[in-house]
C-alpha cells in the first residue's frame, strides 16, 4: 500500500475527513510553491494535487487558467516540478498527486515519465483529458511504476461507465460535483448526497469531492457525505490575492488550517 492507501486509512481509523489541496506549481514561484507545501503540510492537508501548468488547461476555470499561464511565463516545466517533488521528499512524506494534461506527459515521453515520476516520489497522477478508454496509453507505464492513477466521476457519469471506472480506479475516487470548470459555481448538497451513495455502493474506495468548495461550513458539509474534499480554486485565488505579502504562506496556511479543523 502506498502513501496515499495509508493516508486513508489512517484517517479512517481517526473517523476523520481528508483534506486534499491543489496548488499550481509555479505560482508565484517553484520556491514558494516549496514552501507553501511544507507549511500546508503542518497545517493539516492530508494529500497535495500538484499542477502541472499547462497552455490550455480546459477543465479549469479562470482563476486557475491565469495560474497556469503565470506559471509557464515563470518558466515552470513538468521537470521543474518532478525536481519540486525530489525535492520535498528530503524533507517530507505528505501523498503527492500530480494534476495536469496528457501533453505535457506526451511530449516528455510516457514512459521516461512514469519512471521519472516514480523516482521523484509522486504517488498518483490526476490526468483530466484522458478517459478510462484512452488511459491505457498512460497506464501501461504508471501502473507499473505503481502511480495510482486517480480516476473522476462526473454527475453525468452514466451506471456502465460508473461501473468501468470503479473497476479499474486505484488510490481514491474523484467526484466532480458540478458540471463545468473549476470554481464557477456552489455545488449542490442534495446532488453530491445522491452521487455519492451510488457510487459507495459499487466500491470501498475512498471518495473525495472537489469543485466549488471554498469555506470550512461546507466543506463540513460535504466532507459528511464522502471521505474527502478538495479545495483547488479557493487555495490558487488567495494565493494570487496575497502574492506581494509576506505574510502570504502564513494566510494560506491559516485558511486551510480553518478547513481541516472542520473536517476533525
Amino acid at each position: 500500500m502506498g502513501r496515499i492507501g495509508k493516508r486513508f486509512e489512517s484517517l479512517r481509523a481517526k473517523n476523520e475527513k481528508a483534506l486534499v489541496v491543489y496548488l499550481t506549481a509555479g505560482d508565484p514561484s517553484l520556491s514558494i510553491t516549496k514552501a507553501l507545501i511544507l507549511e500546508l503540510e503542518e497545517a493539516g492537508v492530508d494529500i497535495l494535487e500538484i499542477g502541472v501548468p499547462f497552455s490550455d488547461p480546459t477543465a479549469d476555470g479562470p482563476v486557475i487558467q491565469a495560474a497556469s499561464q503565470r506559471a509557464l511565463k515563470t518558466g515552470t516545466t513538468l521537470q521543474g516540478v518532478l525536481d519540486l517533488v525530489a525535492d520535498i521528499r528530503q524533507t517530507s512524506q505528505i501523498p503527492i498527486l500530480l494534476f495536469g494534461y496528457f501533453n505535457p506527459i506526451f511530449a516528455y515521453g510516457v514512459g521516461k515519465f512514469a519512471k521519472a515520476a516514480q523516482k521523484a516520489g509522486v504517488d498518483g497522477l490526476l490526468v483530466v483529458d484522458l478517459p478510462p478508454e484512452e488511459a491505457p496509453e498512460l497506464r501501461i507505464y504508471s501502473d507499473a511504476a505503481d502511480l495510482d492513477f486517480i480516476s473522476l466521476v462526473a454527475p453525468t457519469t452514466g451506471k456502465d461507465r460508473l461501473k468501468n471506472i470503479v473497476r479499474n480506479a486505484t488510490g481514491f475516487l474523484y467526484y466532480i460535483s458540478i458540471t463545468g470548470v473549476t470554481g464557477t459555481v456552489a455545488p449542490k448538497i442534495d446532488d453530491i448526497a445522491r452521487d455519492v451513495s451510488k457510487i459507495s455502493k459499487l466500491t470501498k474506495m475512498p471518495i473525495v469531492v472537489g469543485f466549488g468548495i471554498s469555506n470550512a461550513a461546507q466543506a463540513k458539509e460535504i466532507a459528511a457525505l464522502a471521505d474527502g474534499i478538495v479545495i483547488g480554486t479557493a487555495i490558487v485565488k488567495l494565493i494570487d490575492e496575497n502574492r506581494n505579502s509576506s505574510e502570504l504562506i502564513n494566510i494560506v496556511s491559516d485558511y486551510t488550517r480553518e478547513i481541516k479543523e472542520a473536517l476533525r
